[in-house]
């Protein structure tokens, strides 16, 4: 729909057996028996499909494995609840092709660690969900897929990597995505679609082997909600099934905490300006949370000079593997000329650039240690989640000039890939709304292994302000 034109946002919410349930609302109707498993599975693929149709967000559809598990759904406290998986894990019997064309689809063989842990929760995975190639991007445009559109105005992107996750769940497809985050992926389309994105504190949930071998572990496997109870939900299921030792537990949130807490206000980009909407509105949050008894005060985050153009060569770095590893991994099909623009361009930044690799990942490892003790002084730090409002689609396509793209992606996400060097854990929630009615995302971060407190205030301004549903 390359000439879509804004309206009313895109929506699929009805009264099928999916209503307009949450994750936790509709586990509790098929618990109950109120609807079976197999209406909830039919009801979401043609939720899936006529969204898909409308604005994209589906890579690889696995609908006759989902009906036939929908016939005898594993056990769980999301028992038969409709998930998509992000085309960047395993799931078994679907190709994994990390959002690009570059080499010919092969199912996998088995669930990776995350897909597995998902199952293991009840949740019932309807097949793959598009991102942009390899994830590099902040707006998932496709030469064959096309790009996935914002739901609450299709002439503008959805946000990415986990693009196709988000409008998914924003629509009402489906109450629960997979989504991971590598420098905002999470917490970026959030923000674009109005919904809970949690980048949790490295290691907290399981994750497939290549994301947990790179040198600096910059991605986080989540999901992305409409409701703070889903994702405090996911994480108490998740960690019954896996459990890093090393951090603290997340328990079972279900309310606000009494604590008042000692809010940094951060306005300030690494990347560049910020939007003087977004300011605004940045402002507006923080006095909320002022109005709440909690202690707000302006400081500036510790982010060094270099952090940019370190985060930028790392992140270049695996573009340049990707392309490495693309025929031992992918094996005679792969076809690099069938690769994006921006993977060339940040694959060719990183050639230049190899010789700093080596400090750059030094100082991005530090960066944990600065965070702490910079958290040592607050509980909560409060940005907005990206620097200004959501672009148009297009303004990312990643087939443009890859030095003009990255220009543009660069000012636009300056907020976001701190938490993915330091491993903190990161809540955006849709708390704020342009003069145009977009969503925007406020982002609150913590020290690590503090998604507790986190989902806990999560809770509180849902409860103060709320947010509206695309069918509202």
């Amino acid at each position: 729909m390359s000439d879509a034109a804004a309206g009313p946002p895109v929506h699929a919410f009805s009264d099928d057996a999916l209503g307009t349930h949450d994750a936790v609302g509709l586990a509790a109707e098929i618990a109950a028996r109120r609807v079976s498993v197999p209406e909830v599975v039919e009801a979401a693929i043609a939720r899936s499909d006529g969204v898909a149709a409308q604005l994209g967000g589906i890579a690889h559809p696995a609908y006759d494995e989902a009906r036939r598990l929908a016939r005898d759904p594993a056990g769980g406290f999301f028992a038969g609840v409709p998930f998509w998986v992000k085309d960047n894990a395993d799931l078994a019997g679907s190709p994994t092709m990390e959002g690009t064309d570059a080499w010919d689809p092969e199912p996998a063989r088995g669930d990776g660690d995350y897909a597995r842990m998902a199952r293991a929760t009840g949740l019932l995975p309807l097949g793959k969900s598009q991102l942009s190639e390899f994830g590099f991007s902040a707006s998932a445009e496709h030469p064959r897929l096309g790009p996935v559109r914002n739901p609450w105005d299709p002439t503008r992107t959805a946000g990415a990597s986990s693009a196709g996750a988000a409008v998914m769940v924003a629509t009402g497809a489906v109450p629960l995505a997979h989504a991971n985050d590598g420098g905002g992926s999470i917490r970026i389309p959030a923000s674009c679609c109005g919904l809970v994105g949690l980048k949790p504190t490295r290691g907290r949930l399981a994750q497939d082997k290549a994301l947990r071998e790179m040198p600096v572990r910059i991605v986080h496997d989540g999901v992305l909600s409409r409701t703070v109870r889903d994702t405090a939900a996911f994480y108490r299921e998740a960690e019954k099934v896996y459990r890093d030792l090393a951090l603290p537990p997340v328990g079972d949130i279900t309310r606000p905490a009494h604590a008042r807490l000692r809010v940094a206000l951060v306005t300030e980009s690494p990347a560049g300006p910020v939007d003087d909407e977004v300011l605004r509105l940045t402002h507006e949050t923080a006095a909320t949370l002022e109005r709440l008894g909690h202690h707000v005060e302006p400081a500036v985050a510790p982010v060094p000079d270099s952090f940019v153009d370190d985060f930028l060569a790392y992140w270049a770095f695996l573009a340049l593997a990707s392309l490495g590893r693309g025929p031992r991994a992918h094996g005679p099909s792969w076809d690099a000329d069938r690769l994006d623009a921006l993977t060339h361009h940040l694959a060719r930044y990183a050639k230049r650039h190899l010789p700093r690799l080596p400090l750059a990942i030094a100082r991005l490892r530090a960066s944990r240690r600065r965070s702490a003790r910079f958290l040592s002084s607050y509980d909560v730090v409060l940005t907005p989640t990206l620097a200004h409002p959501t672009p148009p689609v297009g303004h990312l396509d990643p087939t443009q000039d890859g030095a003009l793209v990255l220009e543009r992606l660069l000012a636009w996400v300056g907020f976001t890939p701190l938490q993915n060097a330091t491993g903190d854990p990161a809540l955006s929630l849709p708390l704020a709304r342009t003069s145009e009615g977009l969503p925007v995302g406020m982002m609150l971060s913590a020290g690590a292994g503090r998604e507790a407190l986190l989902l806990e205030l999560g809770y509180e301004l849902e409860e103060a302000v709320g947010w509206p549903s695309t069918a509202s």
